[in-house]
C-alpha cells in the first residue's frame, strides 16, 4: 500500500477552524497501539533544544491544540516540541550546515516491534522541519540519557532522513521485526513537531514475566493485543488493556448505540498460551452507557483453531452476566482454562473500561514468548 507523503509549508492561519487545511491520510498501521503513549509510561527523556516548546508535548495522547492568541515571553506558545532557529557560523555563511539538526529521545512506554511512525506537524505551518529521521535502540533496564548517547549504543534507522510537510500527519511504514525500547527523533535543521506516534506490537521481557509467574495476560504492557472488534465508534478496544484504572469515559472501549437485535464483541490475543484463573471486567466511568451484560469465551489457537472464526473452537467460561455501571466485576474460574485468545461479548452495546485476565504462561507459551 502506498503511503501519501506531504511536503512544504501550509498557508498562514487566517482564522476559523485551524484543522480545516490540515493534511492527513489513512495509514495502514494506526490500528496498532501507540507504544510511546504517555498513558503507557512513555517519556521524552532528553532533547538537545526545546527553546520555544517543551519536548514532553510530543507524546501527549490528545490531538494538538492551537490557540492563536496565546503568547509567552519567548514568543508563540505551541502545543508541540519546537527548537530555536539554527544559524550558520559566520555572516558569510549564515545558514546551518546540511548535517545540522535537533533531536529528542523517547522511551517507549511499552517496548515492542515498530510497524509505523507518524510525525505530526499540526499547526507548525512555516516553522516545521524540512526533514525528519527516526532511529531505534534496545537497552535493558532504565538507561539514562547519557547511557543512550554513549558511542557504543547501536541505533537502527527506522525512518531515513525524509522531507516532511507542515501542518500535516507525516506517516512512515517501518519494516523488520526487531524489538526496541527507545527512539531518537531527529529534525533537520530545526523547527517544530507537534506529536510523535509509534504504532507497533508490544514485546514484553520474557524474564520479567517468568519472575512474576501470575500476571494480567491481556495487558498491553505484557504483550496482549486487541485483534478485532465489532465496533470502534467512540473509542478503541486497545484502551481496555491499558495500565491502571480508567479515569474518564473515553479511556475505555465504547460502541455506538445499537438499533438492531445484535450485540457487540471484542477479541484479544493473550501474551501466549496460558492457564487462566480469574477475570476482571471493569465498567469504570461508564454510568449511563455501560454494557448491560457480558459473556466471556476462550480459544486455544495452538490446537489449530482460527480465532477469527467465532463459530468453532471457542468455549464459554463466563455465561451472559449482568454488569453494573462504574464497577469492577471479579470472577474466579472454577478450574484453570488453557487459552491463547479471549472474546468478550457485550449485550447489547455500551462500554467496558478495562479487561484483566489473570493467569500464567504454560511451558509452550513461555517457549513461544522467549523465541520472539
Amino acid at each position: 500500500m502506498s503511503i501519501p507523503s506531504f511536503a512544504g509549508g501550509a498557508a498562514p492561519y487566517t482564522g476559523g477552524d485551524p484543522y480545516a487545511d490540515y493534511r492527513t491520510a489513512d495509514f495502514p498501521f494506526t490500528h496498532l497501539p501507540d507504544l510511546a503513549d504517555r498513558r503507557l509510561g512513555g517519556s521524552v527523556i532528553a532533547a538537545n533544544d526545546e527553546f520555544f516548546a517543551e519536548r514532553e508535548n510530543l507524546i501527549k495522547p490528545e490531538a494538538p491544540h492551537f490557540d492563536p492568541a496565546l503568547f509567552g515571553h519567548k514568543g508563540k506558545v505551541m502545543d508541540g516540541w519546537e527548537t530555536r532557529r539554527r544559524r550558520g557560523a559566520t555572516a558569510g555563511e549564515p545558514h546551518p550546515s546540511d548535517e545540522d539538526h535537533d533531536w529528542a529521545i523517547v522511551r517507549l512506554g511499552v517496548p515492542g516491534v515498530v510497524r509505523g511512525v507518524v510525525v505530526d506537524t499540526a499547526h507548525f505551518r512555516g516553522n516545521h522541519p524540512h526533514a525528519v529521521g527516526v532511529e531505534g535502540a534496545s537497552l535493558p533496564g532504565s538507561p539514562s540519557p547519557a547511557d543512550l548517547l554513549a558511542d557504543d549504543v547501536k541505533w537502527t534507522v527506522l525512518v531515513p532522513r525524509t522531507p516532511v510537510g507542515g501542518h500535516a500527519a507525516n506517516g512512515f511504514a517501518v519494516g523488520g521485526g526487531e524489538r526496541f525500547t527507545h527512539l531518537r527523533l531527529s529534525q533537520f535543521p530545526d523547527g517544530g513537531i507537534a506529536r510523535l506516534r509509534v504504532h507497533g506490537e508490544a514485546a514484553p521481557d520474557p524474564a520479567w514475566l517468568a519472575a512474576l509467574g501470575t500476571f494480567d495476560l491481556a495487558a498491553l504492557e505484557n504483550g496482549g493485543h486487541a485483534e478485532d472488534a465489532s465496533d470502534r465508534f467512540y473509542s478503541s478496544p486497545v484502551n481496555a488493556i491499558h495500565p491502571g484504572r480508567s479515569r474518564k469515559m473515553d479511556d475505555g472501549w465504547e460502541t455506538r448505540r445499537r438499533r438492531d437485535r445484535g450485540h457487540d464483541w471484542v477479541r484479544y490475543r493473550l501474551t501466549g498460551q496460558a492457564s487462566l484463573r480469574a477475570v476482571e471486567i471493569d465498567t469504570g466511568c461508564y454510568k449511563g452507557n455501560a454494557a448491560g451484560w457480558a459473556a466471556l469465551s476462550v480459544l486455544d489457537a495452538a490446537t489449530g483453531a482460527d480465532p477469527a472464526d467465532h463459530t468453532t473452537g471457542w468455549r464459554e467460561l463466563l455465561p451472559r452476566t449482568r454488569l453494573e455501571p462504574d464497577t469492577v466485576h471479579r470472577f474466579v474460574l472454577d478450574r484453570p482454562a488453557v487459552a491463547t485468545h479471549v472474546r468478550v461479548d457485550i449485550f447489547p452495546d455500551g462500554g467496558i473500561a478495562r479487561l484483566r485476565v489473570h493467569g500464567s504462561l504454560t511451558e509452550q507459551g513461555a517457549r513461544g514468548l522467549a523465541a520472539g
